[in-house]
């Protein structure tokens, strides 16, 4: 059998403005593939460290007989995908692999497939950091608007990451579809992406890429609800730690990622760039170039004055000022948010349309986004390994101190 991961049980996870720690009462569900443990904010160490350092403790025991094939990723024997699923049409491409269709044999029951290349996960950091995806997947799996993680699968060539197949579209493109929504109905979907982020930060995982292409609707009923995908860039929350890893996607990524010393906090300042967007329609700091980005978040300067602001309520304006605070340390909490007057059912957030002119804007924003990420694909496809080679030995001639380096790997224009 292929590594398939018990599912959690969904929690209730308090709001409280006071704290960020559990409840007396909370205590997580029993997992056969590692101890009890439960899911805390940073103030307790990480409860998957050893497993880190040993994936094959993690992951499950490895067979003792000298004749069975044990991936390097997983640390288990090698499994053919197609015994347990049918893989279909093709749902989307990234740049390390495919995510397609697949339904499971014995239920019939249809899933999402990301297939990641193994030749992609050339070093050993990349090793890690897909392992540490698949931990924090099953580690978060069951809480509410966070895709439901079914189980990975290695073989000679992929790793494969089976999750709940959402099928409802991208938020925006749903938005932007309908014609005209209102303040409230920005409210109630807003609610969905802060709860990740408070879930996230309850259990103890700092998701570092909150943008919008990264949640996607169950399905194209009506109220459907939203899920975040990707955990790709997401850590496990490490007391004491400061992160100096420049991470993220341009436009939603916070002034104190830009100065390599951060925490938590950086996934309020991406929400709250996503809620800008949402009653704007295009983002708050913007520049032709990714340097103008940049200097354009570290100046931190918010216009809330041109259209369509003055027809944007004030409590709205006043929740995107707490959010994108430039200091880390005054930044409203998710927990807070959450209790925001515009956030709450029957809230402050007003029912009168938002003006045409910021969907319009929206729709431009996203065909540009998709735009960018179509044209990067070709060049990936089309370029040789000897001429990615030669571009990267290029680069490092250039790139003299490694800091770029750094910043050019993890950091997403998409």
């Amino acid at each position: 059998m292929g590594l398939c991961f018990t599912r959690c049980r969904s929690h209730d996870i308090p709001i409280s403005s006071s704290s960020d720690s559990p409840p007396p009462h909370y205590q997580q569900t029993s997992n056969k593939t590692h101890a009890q443990h439960k899911p805390t904010p940073s103030s307790k160490p990480n409860p998957y460290a050893s497993a880190y350092n040993n994936p094959g403790n993690f992951f499950g025991k490895t067979p003792s007989s000298s004749q069975t094939q044990i991936g390097p990723i997983l640390g288990r024997p090698y499994v053919d995908i197609n015994i347990f699923y049918t893989l279909e049409k093709e749902l989307g491409r990234g740049q390390f692999g495919v995510t397609r269709l697949c339904t499971e044999k014995t239920t019939g029951k249809r899933y999402a497939c990301k297939s990641i290349s193994r030749r992609k996960l050339s070093t050993s950091k990349d090793i890690d950091d897909v392992r540490r995806e698949i931990m924090i997947l099953q580690h978060l799996t069951g809480q509410p608007n966070i895709v439901e993680f079914k189980g990975a699968y290695e073989d000679k060539q992929n790793l494969h990451l089976v999750m709940e197949l959402c099928s409802g579209g991208e938020l925006f493109d749903r938005i932007t579809a309908k014609g005209s929504y209102s303040e409230r109905q920005a409210a109630q979907i807003f609610r969905q992406i802060v709860n990740v982020v408070h879930v996230c930060h309850f259990m103890g995982v700092m998701h570092r890429d909150l943008k919008p292409e990264n949640f996607l609707l169950v399905s194209k009923e009506e109220n459907a609800p939203l899920k975040a995908i990707d955990f790709g860039l997401s850590v496990f929350i490490e007391q004491g730690k400061v992160y100096r890893d420049i991470v993220g996607s341009a436009y939603y990524v916070a002034p104190e990622v830009l100065e390599r010393n951060y925490g938590k906090e950086i996934d309020v300042w991406s929400a709250g760039v996503i809620l800008y967007i949402l009653l704007a329609g295009a983002p708050p700091f913007w520049a032709e170039t990714e340097k103008g980005i940049f200097e354009a978040i570290m100046q931190a300067k918010l216009d809330l004055q041109s259209s369509p602001w003055p027809s944007i309520s004030d409590s709205a304006k006043d929740l995107i000022k707490k959010m994108l605070t430039r200091d880390a340390k005054k930044r409203i909490t998710a927990a807070e948010v959450l209790e925001h007057p515009w956030m709450t059912k029957d809230g402050e957030a007003s029912d009168k349309p938002i003006d045409s002119a910021v969907l319009i804007r929206m729709k431009q924003f996203r065909a540009m986004n998709k735009l960018k990420k179509l044209a990067l694909m070709v060049i990936a496809e089309n370029l040789s390994e000897e001429e990615i080679h030669g571009l990267k030995q290029m680069f490092n001639n250039i790139d003299t101190d490694g800091s770029a380096a750094s910043h050019l790997r993890n950091l997403k224009l998409d």
